[in-house]
């Protein structure tokens, strides 16, 4: 969870998320559709499915008990180098190295060394810097405080070397080159995307859900409709933004009633209410929590919340 997201942010995802699934056989018993209703709002919802397809690796080969070994974890749905080394370190008290743009930022500064997370060359040669540095003793407390470190203190701009542990013995700081090192990361350019998408309610209030195709962005989530029901007349009633990495989305929402072969089927209580099988729902609104919807379709249920019911037209 704390992969790409603030540690404010994963705190009440992670208390929810452990209570529901407390050891690893029942995280892997779950339906995905249980996972990633959980998950919803935390965003990469890759990382759920993995999070699943690993338990259920560990349960099958590993008798539900995590390993320690480095190819064994690395062979997990998920787990990269990274992972591997803050699993062996932080749970088993293994000698194993960290290495992500945080710890990178800190090691360029702290030794003064040129180099760019984008060039896989420098980030070998720093994965072998941190195997060195990587004590025996306590090799978890160690990679957590220089995690840390890069995330509260050596920030990319407007580093607190004040208040750093290391400033004393810190080469960049010394040279005065703190603020170019390490050498800025590329970043694509933002991508703005419009789309729409269509609140559909039914004479009893229900809103119609489709399941997001395998394959693509948020793929397996519950989404509003893409496109207006054969037959319905919508009509404009809000429009947002919304950012996902760089994607800016231009979202038209748009209101209708359920036009001719809508498909009626209805969502009930608890995790995919039966959708599993069904790409198209009816749901209540208070059974709505119970769906892994996207961001977007919250946002849009909202703006249509805002703007009222519906109007029936002359």
């Amino acid at each position: 969870m704390l992969q790409q997201t603030r540690v404010a942010a994963v705190v009440p995802y992670y208390e929810r998320f452990t209570a529901r699934f407390p050891d690893v056989r029942a995280l892997a018993d779950a339906p995905i559709d249980e996972v990633l209703a959980l998950w919803a709002g935390l965003g990469y919802y890759r990382r759920a499915r993995h999070l699943r397809s690993a338990a259920e690796a560990i349960v099958s080969r590993h008798g539900g008990a995590v390993p320690e070994e480095e190819d064994a974890l690395l062979a997990l749905p998920g787990i990269g180098r990274y992972t591997a080394g803050a699993i062996r370190s932080i749970a088993f008290g293994l000698r194993a190295p960290v290495l992500d743009g945080n710890v990178f930022r800190v090691f360029a500064r702290f030794f003064a060394l040129e180099g760019s997370w984008d060039r896989p060359a420098d980030r070998a040669a720093f994965w072998k810097l941190a195997e060195g540095l990587v004590p025996k003793r306590r090799p978890g407390d160690f990679n957590q405080a220089m995690m840390e470190l890069g995330a509260l203190v050596c920030l990319p701009k407007g580093p607190d070397c004040a208040h750093c542990p290391l400033c004393a013995r810190c080469a960049a700081r010394l040279a005065g080159s703190v603020d170019r090192l390490p050498a800025p990361r590329r970043r694509p350019g933002t991508e703005i995307v419009r789309i729409e998408r269509y609140l559909v309610e039914d004479a009893a209030g229900r809103i119609l859900i489709e399941r997001r195709p395998e394959g693509g962005r948020m793929a397996g989530l519950w989404d509003l409709p893409e496109a207006a029901p054969r037959g319905a007349r919508p009509r404009p009633i809000a429009a947002f933004r919304h950012s996902i990495l760089r994607f800016r989305y231009e979202v038209a929402v748009f209101r209708a009633r359920p036009g001719a072969g809508t498909k009626r089927a209805r969502g009930s209580r608890g995790a995919g209410g039966g959708g599993s099988s069904a790409e198209r729902l009816f749901v209540a609104r208070e059974d709505l929590a119970a769906y892994a919807l996207t961001a977007m379709a919250k946002k849009a249920i909202e703006a249509g919340r805002s703007a009222g019911p519906d109007r029936p037209r002359k």
